[in-house]
């Protein structure tokens, strides 16, 4: 998405910055380790495909992602802007952060009726550094970026509809007049192997609770139905956005 690209979440415990094009080789070496092609389901890229993959993720209406990094020293006191490269260097980088979003299709008969359209978000996280894992980090990086996705929903959905209205104008089956709806966030899910404990545990002490069984490829899905209640009640400790200022 390209709402994000210089917007930065600061909390006691990460950074997020944008992923930019000077991660990918560090990116890159994270997703040549097999364990976590196995847990994030991908699939072995070269650089090359990593810095497209980048690109696509930048100008993508349907993909919000965040790098996490160290925190600042002070975010408490933190200056309304962070340097590229004093923050995110590759010795800082951590992992990432991601909201994927889909169009509800369960829910075409009720946005005929009341002119909304809903999607869904699906969140994800990767904590690639191995010195950073057991130590509650992906618990607290979660909670900033829902305090994030919350604070940012209007915008989030208008970049997120205006996208998939351009894409159905693309299209040979689609009108290009169809009537403009109200885009709505239905729920966030989160899709984890059932084998892994301490990912299920992460998003149930979030609030996301387990929906249906074990699907076909090994995994739970666990829903947030309400958003705005848990970030009203969840502001992450030094929670502040800042600007990711690039040189001139």
């Amino acid at each position: 998405m390209k709402l994000n690209e210089s917007s930065v979440v600061s909390t006691t415990r990460a950074l997020l910055v944008p992923y930019e094009s000077r991660h990918v080789p560090t990116y890159h070496q994270w997703m040549e380790d097999p364990a976590i092609q196995e847990a994030t389901a991908s699939e072995r890229l070269t650089l090359e495909e990593e810095y497209e993959n980048q690109q696509s993720w930048r100008s993508s209406h349907d993909k919000l992602t965040f790098i996490i990094c160290q925190p600042v020293v002070t975010p408490g006191s933190a200056a309304p802007s962070v340097h590229v490269g004093q923050v995110d260097s590759p010795q800082k980088m951590i992992g990432d952060v991601n909201l994927f979003l889909y169009p509800n299709d369960d829910d075409e008969e009720d946005q005929a009726v009341d002119d909304w359209f809903q999607c869904i978000g699906e969140v994800d996280i990767m904590i690639a550094a191995h010195d950073h894992r057991g130590q509650g980090l992906g618990r607290a990086v979660v909670s900033g970026f829902l305090q994030y996705i919350s604070r940012n929903l209007e915008g989030i959905l208008r970049e997120y509809y205006t996208g998939e209205r351009e894409q159905q104008a693309g299209s040979t089956t689609t009108t290009t007049n169809s009537p403009m709806l109200k885009p709505r966030l239905g729920m966030l899910m989160a899709k984890i192997n059932k084998d892994n404990t301490k990912s299920i545990a992460l998003f149930r002490g979030l609030g996301f609770e387990q929906e249906g069984d074990v699907n076909y490829f090994g995994e739970l899905k666990l829903v947030l139905r309400d958003l705005g209640a848990y970030a009203s009640a969840n502001v992450p400790e030094g929670y502040a956005e800042l600007v990711y200022k690039r040189e001139d």
